[in-house]
């Protein structure tokens, strides 16, 4: 059996089969990347067919297609790509001239690290946070290392979020004038640090008040009590005391009136009776005079107590002098109407009954005169009669 696998009939058919099977080998170990190359956009790239140098033809591949951007191969088997694009990005496999792969590298493009924008907050004395915003467009994944020190202190770690690009600093000095925050960002194509001065007391700004609540107080249709509480970000202790300032207006009115206080409640005396009410709350460090206002709390809106809210006394109670009131001016209200209907309804009347009194005293006019003028032809045609028996009458 040896012996008949060493025969040159039996050797030559293993060659033929195994140069047979190679683009298929080639086909299944294409998508197989065995390293990552990093490139600059808008530059010249250029990857090697592994770390040997190669002195046969050399084939390269994109994605599996012979269709290459602007490029060149050079004689040891380096694939150089011009002014490369996003659309160079994907994987690159080299072949030799028996299709047989000899590497493959995933290239990713993008740009390095540029200076961040930086902001923060500062919610209470004991915490603040500072988020960032990339000025360079990357298109490559980064890390991000972050520090913070008083003015003459030492650096101490600002706690990254590397999902929210923000860092957090627990306790920090508060009595330094000046603070400095460093945030440094790497990713394959180089690095970037920034620096920032930040001032801890202008920058302080409490959260909105929690929980305002308004109600109505029974029996005075001018008044509004507003409560709250401290801002669930903010010390308890009393040693941090809160300014608060509430403002308010009847709903269609542009003017705001301001209450300022200390306390977590307040009374408003002068709210427009009958009407829907804004009210707003927001808080600021009563101690520093520099820090920064919270923003508004929602709108809360409310209508101040009023005495009757319904028509109907069998759904809400009141007091019997008023109630036994307003039947008895409804009353009047419709004999007055009553009235008045009567009055036009006797007008009419009167109107016809002279109508018919006058018609009948012009008929009986008129028939008196055709009477008179009846008797008279009749006497006339008698007198007549009577000459004409005369003169016929023998003297």
């Amino acid at each position: 059996m040896p012996g008949l696998l060493s025969s040159p009939v039996c050797l030559t058919v293993i060659w033929f089969l195994s140069w047979s099977l190679h683009p298929s080998c080639a086909q299944i170990w294409t998508d197989e990347v065995s390293d990552v190359q990093f490139g600059r956009l808008e530059s010249n790239v250029t990857l090697a067919c592994g770390k040997s140098q190669i002195r046969i033809p050399i084939v390269w591949r994109h994605n599996g297609s012979l269709e290459l951007s602007w490029h060149q191969v050079t004689s040891d088997g380096r694939l150089v790509l011009f002014r490369v694009d996003q659309s160079a990005q994907g994987n690159y496999s080299c072949y030799d001239d028996t299709r047989l792969l000899l590497h493959s590298v995933r290239l990713r493009l993008g740009h390095p690290p540029g200076l961040l924008s930086i902001s923060c907050q500062v919610p209470n004395h004991t915490h603040v946070r500072c988020f960032w915003r990339d000025s360079v467009k990357t298109f490559l994944p980064a890390k991000y290392n972050a520090s913070f020190r008083g003015k003459g202190m030492e650096w101490r770690p600002c706690i990254v979020d590397l999902t929210n690009r923000h860092c957090d600093v627990q306790d920090p000095a508060f009595w330094q004038t000046i603070h400095t925050l460093v945030v440094t960002e790497t990713n394959a194509l180089g690095s970037q640090t920034t620096y920032i001065q930040i001032r801890l007391n202008e920058l302080l700004k409490p959260d909105p008040p929690q929980s305002v609540f308004v109600q109505e107080v029974e029996g005075y249709p001018t008044r509004l009590r507003v409560s709250w509480s401290n801002p669930f970000s903010w010390p308890v202790e009393d040693a941090f005391p809160l300014l608060f300032q509430i403002q308010y207006r009847p709903q269609g009115s542009i003017h705001w009136s301001e209450i300022f206080t200390e306390e977590d409640e307040v009374l408003i005396y002068d709210a427009l009776a009958g009407h829907i009410h804004w009210v707003q709350v927001r808080a600021r460090d009563e101690v520093n005079s520099d820090s920064q206002w919270s923003d508004w709390s929602p709108l809360s809106l409310l209508t101040p107590w009023q005495a009757y809210t319904s028509p109907d006394p069998s759904e809400s109670p009141c007091i019997f002098d008023l109630c036994s009131t307003q039947p008895e001016t409804s009353t009047s209200k419709t004999h007055g109407v009553v009235q008045g209907d009567e009055g036009n309804l006797g007008l009419v009347v009167l109107l016809v009954l002279f109508s018919v009194f006058i018609l009948t005293t012009v008929l009986s006019l008129i028939f008196v005169v055709w009477m008179r003028q009846k008797r008279r032809e009749h006497a006339t045609k008698q007198e007549l009669a009577c000459m004409v028996k005369m003169k016929s009458m023998p003297i």
